[in-house]
C-alpha cells in the first residue's frame, strides 16, 4: 500500500526548501571566504592580515546570509498569507464561482468535465479553503516557505563552508597561500557538489561541474583584483 510516508522516503522533493538554503550557504561560504583570502593573500607578506580578513568575512557573511534568507523567505510567506486571506474572502463572497474555478483546474489536468466537477464538490465539502490553497494557489506543505528553517540552514551552512578556507589560511605559508587556497577550494566544492547531489537525489557530475566552474571564476577574479589593486601589508 502506497502511503505519504512511503512517498517521502522514496523521493527528495520534501528536502528542497532547506537543501536549497544549505547548498547556497555552503557554496557562498566556501567561495566568498576563499576569494576574500586569495585577494588579501596576493597583497600580503604575512598571514595575519589574511586570517583577520577571513575571520571578519566569515562572521559577517554568516550573519548576512541568515538575515538575508530570513527576510527573503519571510516576504514569500507574507505573500502566501495575503493570497490565502484573499481566497477566504472569495470563498465567502462567490462560492459558486470558486467551485467552477476549481473544477476547471481539474479539467485542465485531464479529468472529464463531470468528474472534475464531482471532485471539486467533494473536496469543497471536506475543506474548500485547503483545496483552493493547494490546487489554485499551488501552496502545499512541501513548497510552503519556512523562514526560520531557511535562515538557520543558510547561516550554519555558510559557517561550515567558510571554516574550511579559514583552516587553510591558518596553516599555509603566505608565499604559496593562493595556490593552497585555490586547490583546496576546488576540492571542497567537489565535495559539496557530491553531497548536495546525493542528498537531493540529482546527477552528481552535473552538480559538481556547475559548482566548480562558478567557484573557479570567482576566485580567479578575486586573485586578479588582489594583484592589480593590492598594497603589500
Amino acid at each position: 500500500m502506497v502511503t505519504i510516508e512511503n512517498y517521502l522516503e522514496n523521493h527528495y522533493i520534501h528536502r528542497s526548501n532547506w537543501l536549497r538554503a544549505a547548498v547556497l550557504g555552503a557554496n557562498d561560504g566556501i567561495i566568498s571566504i576563499s576569494s576574500l583570502a586569495v585577494g588579501v593573500a596576493t597583497a600580503s607578506q604575512t598571514n595575519d592580515p589574511v586570517i583577520l580578513a577571513t575571520v571578519a568575512g566569515l562572521v559577517a557573511g554568516a550573519l548576512s546570509m541568515a538575515a538575508g534568507e530570513y527576510v527573503s523567505v519571510s516576504s514569500q510567506t507574507d505573500t502566501e498569507k495575503a493570497d490565502i486571506e484573499r481566497e477566504k474572502l472569495e470563498l465567502q463572497q462567490m462560492p459558486e464561482a470558486e467551485l467552477k474555478l476549481l473544477a476547471a483546474i481539474y479539467e485542465q489536468r485531464g479529468l472529464k468535465k463531470e468528474t472534475a466537477m464531482q471532485v471539486a464538490k467533494e473536496l469543497t465539502e471536506k475543506d474548500a479553503l485547503a483545496a483552493h490553497i493547494r490546487d489554485e494557489l499551488g501552496i502545499n506543505e512541501i513548497s510552503q516557505a519556512k523562514p526560520i528553517q531557511a535562515a538557520f540552514a543558510s547561516g550554519s551552512a555558510f559557517t561550515a563552508g567558510g571554516i574550511l578556507p579559514l583552516l587553510v589560511t591558518l596553516f599555509a605559508p603566505i608565499k604559496y597561500m593562493p595556490f593552497f587556497l585555490y586547490g583546496s577550494t576546488i576540492l571542497f566544492l567537489v565535495l559539496l557538489g557530491y553531497v548536495s547531489a546525493k542528498t537531493g537525489g540529482s546527477p552528481k557530475g552535473k552538480a559538481i561541474l556547475r559548482i566548480v566552474i562558478g567557484g573557479s571564476l570567482a576566485m580567479g577574479i578575486s586573485a586578479g583584483v588582489g594583484y592589480l589593486f593590492g598594497v603589500n601589508v
